[in-house]
């Protein structure tokens, strides 16, 4: 009964529940659905297979809360530092710290799951897909091992994740369609260009292919590749490309509306602009983004308003 039960349950999972939440747009329920529900799914593969895809999904997604967590504390670390008040500051960086450590056990799990159902992608050997949720979870897979390796980083600390799993999952990607898949096979292959020393091909220029992934993200109404776009230009020290990117997600969410299919993703998408956003905004006001406010900055010009010179009229 139970091997039928985890069966049934993994099956409704992969095919129901993951794209009833990738067709939502409330990131904090998928992330509270992940952590909730990851040791009860998980444990049906003490019964039946090991749940592999289920758990690339439910590992990436309860990393990324682990992840926001982490966000949170970078925010209250930049606050304090704004307010000038050391113990508090330090206090928050070492509960990043500790929540980019979570994280990253999270992600690498995901990353684990990931290579034990579709195979090692340093192997170099593209798996044959069923679907297109298959395809999709060996993207998510991708990103998890990407994901791994910069919270590790973050956290100062050694999780056991191995330091070449960016330079494996950029690769990996060209097993996917670019323009099906709104440019993000590209965005994040082009992001480990940037990012890593010498990884970046003779000919090619790492960010000439995020503007262009971006583009195709915006049509898309899936815009992941701006994350990527601003991940690199951070990693670079570009403040001024990490404001126009930030200024392009704010004008296509209002312009071009999600991708009903894949409104999860692209609600991820915005919660970490928003994020990135709000780290300039404290780091130079002591305060986040103001509501309503995505997409500009504390130092804008106010736009020139025309006025009438009254004096001739009295």
């Amino acid at each position: 009964m139970y091997k039928t039960t985890g069966d049934v349950m993994q099956g409704f999972s992969r095919d129901h529940t993951v794209p009833f939440l990738m067709e939502s747009n409330d990131v904090a329920m998928g992330c509270a659905m992940s952590e909730a529900t990851a040791p009860l799914l998980m444990s049906f593969g003490r019964v039946t297979n090991e749940p592999d895809q289920l758990a690339v999904m439910l590992y990436l997604s309860a990393g990324g809360c682990a992840e926001e967590e982490a966000r949170e504390h970078e925010l209250a670390a930049l606050a304090a530092l704004n307010a000038m008040n050391g113990n508090e500051a330090e206090d928050a960086m070492i509960r990043q710290k500790r929540a980019h450590s979570v994280a990253a056990r999270r992600y690498y799990k995901a990353w684990q799951h990931h290579n034990a159902h579709y195979g090692n992608p340093a192997d170099g050997e593209c798996p044959d897909f069923d679907d297109d949720m298959d395809e999709f979870i060996y993207m998510a897979g991708l990103l998890s091992g990407l994901q791994a390796l910069n919270a590790q980083i973050q956290s100062t600390s050694s999780i056991g994740v191995p330091a070449n799993v960016g330079s494996i999952a950029a690769r990996a990607t060209s097993c996917l369609d670019n323009e099906k898949w709104w440019g993000a096979p590209m965005a994040l292959r082009a992001t480990v260009w940037a990012m890593i020393p010498g990884a970046q091909p003779e000919g090619e220029n790492a960010f000439e292919r995020l503007a262009i992934a971006d583009d195709q993200g915006e049509v898309a109404g899936v815009r992941l590749p701006h994350v990527f776009h601003a991940i690199a230009a951070l990693n670079k020290g570009d403040e001024a490309m990490v404001r126009s990117v930030i200024r392009d997600h704010a004008e296509s969410i209002e312009t071009t509306p999600a991708n009903e299919q894949w409104r999860f993703v692209d609600a991820m998408a915005t919660d970490m602009i928003v994020a990135v956003s709000d780290r300039l905004w404290v780091e130079n006001t002591g305060h986040r983004t103001p509501m309503g406010q995505l997409g500009s900055f504390w130092d804008d010009q106010a736009e020139a308003v025309e006025t009438m010179d009254l004096d001739d009229l009295l």
